[in-house]
């Protein structure tokens, strides 16, 4: 599975432009990120581009050189969620303009606070529409056919034969129920079209009828009726307190028995526990997750 991260990164490419164009043209703006390299700093191969229009300053280097650097710092250039956007860091950057988040969601700044010091705050939107789609398709075709499983008998010493029901789920005509048809939820409805699926949505706002036509979705304006009806639920929704746990004990019961939950969101989206149940006790058949909560899972 991607780590949620993984799937929210970009390119820096593609965040600079985006982030950088509010501010007032200047030479290298001084710019705060956490590491180079590592697990989880800014990839090494984009800090050449980087430093063609960012004038970068690690934590460790601002740490060391405080009093001199906070005036200068004018930009914080976010990755994996750090460095973390706190009250104490905010206070230190008096002439901070712009927080820069490599990727589309922004659930773990606290906006308010940001904004009470005048600071502006830049994501990605669309910069990862499509890999995330492609990421959703994946995990349904995993499920549906069992290949991860596939795999391991295919590789178990122990394996003497293959039975036929371990070969999975047609999904050519089944019905696919889509949460959240944003950007990346119309492009996954655009891939699963292509597998003559049958597509359900349910929105916060239902698209126009040019685009259901031609996708050939159908809208639910009650989430219920796409539960009862899909063979795959697929969860592309923004954390928010409205869809924190939007997924529950109540919601996975609705489920058929043999549908598969598929989420490419925010692990916070289902309730992990409610989830872990349903799984246990086949009120549904499956789960495919890009994300989790917690991440990583507990081992």
């Amino acid at each position: 599975m991607m780590p949620e991260e993984m799937r929210d990164s970009i390119t820096a490419a593609a965040v600079v432009p985006t982030a950088f164009m509010i501010m007032e043209k200047q030479e290298c703006p001084y710019t705060l990120i956490d590491v180079i390299g590592g697990a989880q700093g800014v990839y090494e191969a984009h800090v050449e581009f980087l430093k063609k229009r960012l004038r970068l300053v690690t934590m460790k280097e601002f740490l060391e050189n405080k009093e001199v650097l906070s005036p200068k710092i004018q930009a914080v250039f976010m990755w994996w969620k750090r460095p973390e956007a706190n009250k104490e860091l905010l206070q230190s950057l008096p002439n901070l303009k712009v927080i820069a988040n490599s990727g589309v969601g922004v659930d773990h700044l606290d906006l308010k606070l940001i904004s009470s010091f005048g600071v502006k705050v830049a994501n990605t939107p669309s910069a990862v529409s499509n890999p995330t789609a492609d990421l959703g398709m994946a995990l349904l075709l995993a499920s549906a056919r069992r290949i991860v499983e596939g795999y391991q008998i295919a590789f178990s010493p122990h394996t003497k034969c293959f039975h036929a029901d371990w070969m999975g789920e047609e999904i050519t005509g089944a019905t696919l129920g889509i949460i959240g048809m944003g950007s990346i939820g119309y492009k996954v409805a655009q891939r699963a079209k292509a597998f003559e699926m049958k597509i359900l949505y349910h929105n916060r706002n239902r698209r126009n009828e040019a685009d259901e036509q031609a996708v050939g979705a159908v809208y639910c304006q009650k989430m219920e009726d796409l539960l009862q009806q899909s063979d795959f639920v697929m969860l592309i929704l923004r954390l928010t307190p409205q869809t924190f746990k939007l997924i529950g004990k109540k919601e996975l019961e609705l489920m058929k028995p043999t549908a598969i939950l598929i989420n490419i969101c925010r692990g916070q989206v289902v309730d992990q526990d409610a989830l872990v149940n349903a799984l246990e006790k086949r009120v549904i058949k499956a789960a495919a997750l890009d994300v989790t909560d917690p991440e990583p899972l507990p081992r």
